[in-house]
């Protein structure tokens, strides 16, 4: 899956490249996510911090997460060139009538497949036997480009989650 993810990211950023990731409360259609990357586009392609073009991406992934990032070896992204990262991101927000900044809802990637769950039934699903320790979790705290790649799609087990769950033993 990893080899996957590095086929989705841009090449030529740096490993310390920032990454902001925002997951949306559905996932969007496919007429959804060409817009929403023409979007993007426009707004990275435009990204200045203090007068000055930042080297940027931007995309939306497993059509339910919008990545941002901002290679920083040229130009620093200082505060108001982030704010305007985040007003895109509301804009979106309205436009698709969806919700980027619930941090409270876990998303699993089953049979290729996201699946939501709210961070309070997390446990009740490893109880079950829907989820396991192996259960592919987005953990959406990585900041940086290699955390991207190497954190960001992890086995429950490995996840920030895994301390505050009890995980079955087998």
């Amino acid at each position: 899956m990893q080899q996957e993810l590095t086929n989705m990211l841009p090449t030529g950023f740096a490993d310390e490249s920032k990454v902001w990731i925002y997951q949306s409360s559905r996932p969007f259609s496919d007429k959804e996510e060409l817009q929403i990357n023409e979007e993007l586009h426009q707004f990275y392609a435009q990204w200045l911090s203090h007068g000055a073009p930042v080297k940027g991406w931007a995309k939306l992934l497993f059509k339910q997460f919008i990545i941002i990032m901002a290679d920083e070896t040229g130009t620093q992204v200082g505060g108001c060139s982030t704010d305007s990262s985040v007003r895109v991101i509301k804009s979106l927000e309205r436009q698709y009538k969806v919700n980027f900044f619930d941090r409270m809802t876990i998303t699993f990637l089953l049979k290729n497949k996201t699946e939501m769950l709210p961070y309070n039934q997390v446990q009740y699903a490893l109880d079950k036997g829907f989820l396991n320790k192996d259960t592919l979790t987005f953990n959406n705290i990585a900041t940086t480009k290699k955390e991207l790649l190497e954190k960001w799609l992890v086995p429950l087990s490995e996840s920030w989650l895994a301390d505050r769950i009890a995980l079955p033993v087998l």
